[in-house]
């Protein structure tokens, strides 16, 4: 099965031809960073606007990489997927209207997808051998959870974040230590001259329960800067590896306790934060010091992108086929993890 996925929940504009949910045809992503990195998170009104400019030439290029072109799509293409929530309420919407349009031009079928789904399946596309059940550590700019993933559809959600995500720490981490946006990539990169023992950042293990909370590290690194403020270049790299080996242990420590506690033997990663380096690092090394698999997409596949919305629709429709409600189709910016 061919699937054309489109992806515009936030300021990645993205599309993608998927083949039976793993072999990637084309993947197009048009970034937003440099629109929003002068108010260093993203504006929803210059968002939407950017995804208006944007949807139809990048749909053009993911299809003309993937050889298919409009007169001959109604052939090679099979169905039509999108992401349906959560998201920017304007730049869902962007998508959906594509998405729609294509599907009704073309009479094919629409398929919705959870945003979240697309992170917790992105590493399927290279790791054709993972199969459920597996714990799914979803980890971006806007969500922490930890997912036991019993089967393809069904869910179990332990924990979320109770305030800060992981990605949302690191921006607002830069943005006090007078770096770019986004805050993850830069922070990632200073701490490599760093010394992580410097400063002994709190880790908010939260015991008793399977939720995160990152508001108490940017408080103590706030606290700290106000005591201490940056000296040189060798401080400042000293700061951001200290606060990145501390969000990554919490993160590392908490997913592994949840594998041991339900007996999973396979880790998947997904979401933006998963391509910092360290993150990386400590949940292989802790993975094969437990005899967990890990798996962690590659890097073009762990910031939001289409193909990870193709992945997660050829599941979907293998298990629930290819009709869906009004409702389902319609974009929901607050759209919940849902079992199917």
């Amino acid at each position: 099965m061919n699937m054309l996925a489109i992806e515009t929940s936030c300021d990645e504009t993205s599309a993608s031809v998927v083949a039976n949910g793993s072999e990637v045809m084309s993947i197009i992503i048009s970034s937003q960073v440099k629109i929003h990195a002068e108010f260093f998170g993203v504006v929803p009104e210059l968002a939407s606007r950017a995804h208006i400019e944007n949807i139809n030439p990048v749909i053009c290029r993911a299809l003309n990489d993937a050889g298919i072109d409009f007169v001959d799509f109604a052939q090679k293409i099979d169905a039509v997927a999108f992401t349906a929530g959560p998201g920017l309420a304007g730049a869902l919407l962007v998508g959906a209207v594509a998405a729609k349009s294509l599907a009704c031009v073309y009479k094919k079928p629409l398929i919705p997808v959870n945003h979240l789904e697309g992170h917790l399946y992105s590493s399927l596309i290279e790791n054709k051998s993972v199969k459920p059940p597996f714990l799914g550590v979803i980890i971006s700019g806007g969500h922490t959870e930890l997912v036991t993933v019993k089967s393809f559809g069904k869910y179990r959600i332990l924990g979320r974040t109770r305030d800060d995500a992981a990605g949302e720490a690191f921006d607002k981490a830069a943005k006090m230590l007078g770096l770019s946006y986004p805050g993850g990539p830069v922070i990632d990169k200073m701490a490599e001259d760093g010394n992580s023992q410097t400063i002994r950042f709190t880790r908010p293990y939260l015991k008793g329960s399977w939720d995160f909370s990152f508001s108490g590290i940017k408080t103590a690194l706030l606290n700290y800067l106000k005591a201490n403020p940056v000296k040189n270049k060798r401080h400042l790299s000293d700061i951001c590896a200290s606060f990145r080996q501390a969000v990554a242990e919490t993160l590392c420590f908490k997913s592994f306790e949840a594998a041991e506690r339900f007996d999973l033997k396979q880790i998947v990663l997904g979401g933006g934060v998963s391509a910092n380096s360290l993150i990386r690092k400590l949940f292989l090394e802790a993975g094969r010091k437990n005899k967990i698999k890990v798996f962690i997409p590659s890097l073009i596949y762990s910031t939001d992108n289409a193909a990870m919305i193709g992945c997660a629709a050829y599941f979907k429709q293998k298990k629930c086929g290819l009709k869906y409600s009004d409702v389902q189709l319609k974009p929901n910016p607050s759209l919940s993890f849902e079992n199917w």
